[in-house]
C-alpha cells in the first residue's frame, strides 16, 4: 500500500525516515510541502504509524496504489462539524440561553451515547419553542463557517466531473443555502416548523437519522449511475456510520472515537482537502 502522511503544517524533513522504517516502506517521495508518500507500506504496521502520528499531530492514510479520484462519482458531506465547523442546533439554542444544555445532549449523541436520533433531535428542538425565527439568519451569516479546506475539495471534486451531496440530521435552512452557495447538487436535511415567525419546537416530516442519511446516499449515487462503492463519504458523528459503511472510502473528519475506528480514513488535523492528497 501507499501510506500518505498530512501535516497541517509543512511536514518536517525529520518524519520521513522514521516513518518509512515504522510502515516497512522501500522509499518516499514529497505530495507537496504539507504530506508525503510512502511506497510499498505495510499496513499491519498500521499501529506503530498510528502512535507515532498522534505524538506528532500528523494524519495517515493506507492507499492502494493507483487509485484516482476520478475512479469516485460522489462525495458526501455531513453538515455539522464536517462541511462546517459548528453545530447550528446548539448555536441556535444560544439565543435563548439554552446552549450549554442542547450542546450537551448533541455531544452524546454523536458520540453514540443516544441510539435514538430521532428522541435527542426532537428533545433539543422542542426548547427552541418560541424563538424568533430570525435567529436563524443570525447564525447562518454570523457564526456559520466553512471547514478548512472546504472550498479548495469542492473545486477540485466538481472539476474532475464528480457529483456532491451535503445530508444533514440538521436544518434544511442551511443545508439550501450552503447547496446554492457551493453549487452542490444533492441536498438532504430536516424542516423546522415555523408559524408567524416563531419556531414551534417541532420538525416536520421525516426525520433524518442513521438510517435515512444511508438511503439518500444509496438515492443520490442512483440518480448518478453509480453503485455505492464509488461513493467517498465524510462523516463525524455515530449517525453518519450507516453510510460511512456503504461507501467505497470513508473519511472520519475531526470526528468521535466510534467514527475514527470504523472509518477508512481519520482527518484530525489536516482539513478536507487533505482528500485530494490521497490520490
Amino acid at each position: 500500500m501507499n501510506l500518505v502522511i498530512q501535516s497541517p503544517e509543512p511536514l518536517a524533513a525529520a518524519h520521513v525516515k522514521p516513518l518509512i522504517a515504522l510502515a516497512r516502506g522501500s522509499h518516499a517521495q514529497p505530495v507537496d510541502p504539507y504530506a508525503v508518500r510512502i511506497a510499498d507500506a505495510d499496513p499491519a504496521q498500521r499501529g506503530d504509524v498510528e502512535a507515532y502520528c498522534a505524538t506528532h499531530a500528523l494524519d495517515y492514510a493506507f492507499v492502494r496504489p493507483g487509485l484516482s479520484l476520478r475512479d469516485f462519482g460522489l462525495v458526501t458531506m455531513d453538515m455539522d462539524s464536517t462541511l462546517i465547523t459548528i453545530e447550528c442546533i446548539d448555536e441556535i439554542a444560544d439565543f435563548c440561553g439554552l446552549k450549554a444544555e442542547v450542546s450537551a445532549i448533541t455531544e452524546a449523541a454523536m458520540r453514540g451515547e443516544i441510539k435514538n436520533f430521532d428522541e435527542s433531535l426532537t428533545a433539543r428542538v422542542a426548547l427552541l419553542e418560541g424563538l424568533d425565527a430570525t435567529a436563524l439568519e443570525h447564525v447562518f451569516r454570523e457564526r456559520l463557517r466553512l471547514s478548512p479546506g472546504a472550498e479548495t475539495l469542492l473545486a477540485a471534486v466538481q472539476a474532475a466531473g464528480m457529483r456532491t451531496l451535503l445530508v444533514s440530521g440538521g436544518f434544511t435552512f442551511f443545508t439550501d443555502r450552503l447547496k446554492a452557495k457551493l453549487n452542490l447538487d444533492f441536498a438532504r436535511a430536516n424542516t423546522l416548523e415555523i408559524v408567524d415567525g416563531k419556531l414551534t419546537g417541532k420538525v416536520l416530516g421525516e426525520i433524518v437519522d442513521a438510517s435515512v442519511k444511508a438511503h439518500t446516499l444509496r438515492k443520490a449515487c442512483e440518480a448518478s449511475g453509480i453503485p455505492t462503492s464509488q461513493a467517498i463519504v465524510f462523516g463525524d458523528g455515530s449517525n453518519d456510520l450507516e453510510m460511512m459503511a456503504e461507501a467505497g472510502l470513508s473519511v472520519a473528519f475531526r470526528a468521535k472515537p466510534v467514527v475514527r475506528a470504523a472509518a477508512d480514513v481519520a482527518f484530525n488535523y489536516v482539513g478536507l482537502d487533505g482528500l485530494l492528497r490521497l490520490f
